[in-house]
Order: C-alpha cells, then sequence, then structure tokens
C-alpha cells in the first residue's frame, strides 16, 4: 500500500534540490555580470547623464556595405554580451535537466493570462538583451512551456529589464522611461499572450495527461551525460546562426540607420524606416540609450528616436534566428509586426510629447 511514498518523497526533495541548484546558479551568474555591474552604472548615469558612447559610432559618417566593418561591429558586440551569452546557454542547457518538467508545466504550460504573467515578471531578474535571453527561452519550449509564457520571459528580458528604464531617467528623461514601460508592458504580456491564439489550444485535461507522462517516463543517463547532450545540441545550432546574423547586421547598419536630413528628421516616414531597422538590428543590453542619445545631439527627432526605443532592445534577426525552431512561424511573424507597429505607434507618440 505504502511502497511509492519513499519513490513520491525522494523524487520531491530532489526537485527541491534541482530547482534551489538551478536558482543558486542563476542567482550568482546574474549577481556577477548584471547585477552589481548595473549598479555601479547607474551612479555613472544619474552623475554623468551618459552610460558610454554609441555602438553605432557616429550617425554623420557615411560607409557603404564592409565586411571590415562588419567584423569591427561583431567584435565590438561579443566583447559586449559573450558573458552573458554564455550564462544563457548556460541556464538553458540547465533548465532542461534541472527543472522538473511537471512543475514548469504546472506553473508555465497554461495558455491562460496567469501563465504569461509569471512568465513575464520571471523575466525582471535576468535584465538579459534578446539574444542572452533566447537559450533560456528555448529551453523553455524544450520542457514544453507554453508560447505565452515563453514568450514573455524572452520579450520581458530586454523590455522591462528594471536596470535599462533606471539608465534611461537619468540619461534621457522621464517621458521615455514612461512610454518604455508602457509599451514594454504591452508587447510582453499583451503580445505574448495573444500568440497563444497562434497555436493550438492546450486545455488543462491535456496538461494532465502530459504530467502524468512524464511523471512515469525515467530519465535516462545521467545527470552530467544529460546536462552535456542539451548544452552540445544547444551551443551547436546557437553559435553558428549567432555569429554569421550578427557579422551581417555590423554589415549593413550603415544602411538601416542612414544619415537623417533635418527636414526628414521627425517624420512619419522615418518612423517606420527606424521602427523596421530597430527591429531587425542587434544590441548589447541598454546599448539603445546612447544610440538614441547620439542621434538625437545629431538632429533626429522624438518620433524615430521614441520608435527605437521600443524596437531597439525587443527582438532582432539574430535573436530571432536562435528562436526560430522553438516558436511557431505564425507566432514569430506575429511577434515581428506587432513590435513594429507599436515601435510606430511610440513614434507617433514621441513625435509629440519628446
Amino acid at each position: 500500500m505504502n511502497h511509492s511514498l519513499p519513490s513520491q518523497s525522494t523524487r520531491s526533495k530532489r526537485t527541491i534540490i534541482y530547482i534551489a541548484l538551478f536558482l543558486l546558479i542563476a542567482i550568482a551568474g546574474l549577481a556577477y555580470l548584471k547585477w552589481i555591474p548595473y549598479y555601479d552604472k547607474s551612479i555613472l548615469a544619474a552623475t554623468t547623464h551618459s552610460i558610454g558612447d554609441s555602438i553605432l559610432g557616429d550617425p554623420s559618417e557615411s560607409g557603404s556595405f564592409s565586411w571590415e566593418s562588419a567584423w569591427s561591429y561583431a567584435l565590438i558586440y561579443f566583447n559586449s554580451v559573450w558573458k552573458a551569452a554564455v550564462l544563457g546557454i548556460l541556464l538553458g542547457s540547465l533548465l532542461q535537466v534541472l527543472l522538473p518538467a511537471n512543475w514548469l508545466l504546472r506553473v508555465l504550460g497554461k495558455t491562460s493570462f496567469g501563465s504569461t504573467a509569471i512568465g513575464g515578471l520571471s523575466s525582471l531578474p535576468g535584465m538579459m538583451c534578446t539574444c542572452c535571453a533566447a537559450p533560456v527561452a528555448v529551453g523553455l519550449r524544450k520542457k514544453n512551456v507554453s508560447v505565452g509564457a515563453s514568450l514573455a520571459f524572452w520579450l520581458g528580458n530586454p523590455t522591462l529589464n528594471p536596470a535599462t528604464l533606471i539608465f534611461m531617467t537619468f540619461v534621457l528623461s522621464w517621458k521615455f522611461t514612461l512610454l518604455r514601460l508602457i509599451f514594454g508592458i504591452i508587447l510582453t504580456f499583451g503580445v505574448s499572450y495573444l500568440a497563444n491564439r497562434f497555436v493550438p489550444d492546450v486545455k488543462q485535461v491535456d496538461i494532465d495527461k502530459i504530467m502524468k507522462k512524464v511523471d512515469e517516463e525515467k530519465e535516462s543517463g545521467s545527470f552530467i551525460s544529460r546536462w552535456m547532450k542539451s548544452l552540445g545540441t544547444m551551443t551547436l545550432y546557437i553559435l553558428p546562426a549567432y555569429i554569421l546574423s550578427v557579422l551581417l547586421m555590423g554589415a549593413i547598419r550603415v544602411w538601416l540607420f542612414p544619415h537623417v536630413s533635418e527636414a526628414s528628421a521627425n517624420t512619419i516616414f522615418m518612423i517606420i524606416i527606424f521602427s523596421i531597422a530597430g527591429m531587425l538590428f542587434v544590441i548589447p543590453t541598454a546599448a539603445e540609450i546612447p544610440i538614441i542619445q547620439t542621434f538625437m545631439s545629431f538632429g533626429l527627432g522624438g518620433g524615430p528616436a521614441a520608435a527605437l526605443l521600443i524596437t531597439l532592445p525587443s527582438i532582432s534577426l539574430p535573436s530571432l534566428l536562435l528562436v526560430a525552431r522553438s516558436f511557431p512561424k505564425r507566432v514569430l511573424f506575429f511577434v515581428v509586426g506587432s513590435v513594429v507597429l507599436l515601435g510606430i505607434l511610440c513614434g507617433v507618440i514621441g513625435m509629440y510629447i519628446l
């Protein structure tokens, strides 16, 4: 009668240990790479009203397609993100072997707004750029986490980054911060929740069946072998697409962000152009702030600047390629269209208040 009790108790203890271990690794990594450095950067932003130079350089300089330029940008970019990218791959792989599938399904497996909200809120401590958060989103999808919850985590990391909002307030203004917060919430929670409608609805009874099946399945191999397999698969898939797409973005950035004349500095046309460019381009965490600051110092209007405010950090071509196999194509097209549309709307509002 009670033969299953020791097994259940052992499993529960192992679950707690695995979750605690994952959280410990995540907290240690984020504290070292994000929380402590960003505290110092907040002081810098408050005292100097700057967090550094624009990664795009001087917008008045003209150029053309150049692999030398692409390589130069890629070196600057990867020098800024490689540690966080390693952490993202590490957490994405560990998530697949440490966090119990049933636990994740119970918390994040539903297509309800509740699961989406939890996914979005859990992204706040991450403070990662869209590419560094992508491996974790991939790991969540491999564990059958719902599209809405996975998207909310992925989109929430760059758009609702608390540190970026603080930097923005000191460097740009509270108006930029308010716009970013409003549209970031719409994107993270609203768009992610609606994205569930582009996949077959998963009913509670279906989740229960999946959980029962997972519970009955025995994990094959040791923890190390399962983790190395997960880490190897993720690395081999992610790194080539990541490196090549960043090189491409670096090569064509002079076309994506052309020098803007005074006559077109604050027009609807430029808002649309910068919304599309911002959606495609890849940047490190918070790099949109010095980019916008530099562009505006050279005459860019509030409209296109506000468009970049939401589109630059949210997604990019490289990050879309990283998650391409984990989300249905219809979902990704919906996210791309939503980011551009929200960027245009934010830009139109920015024309009048910035």
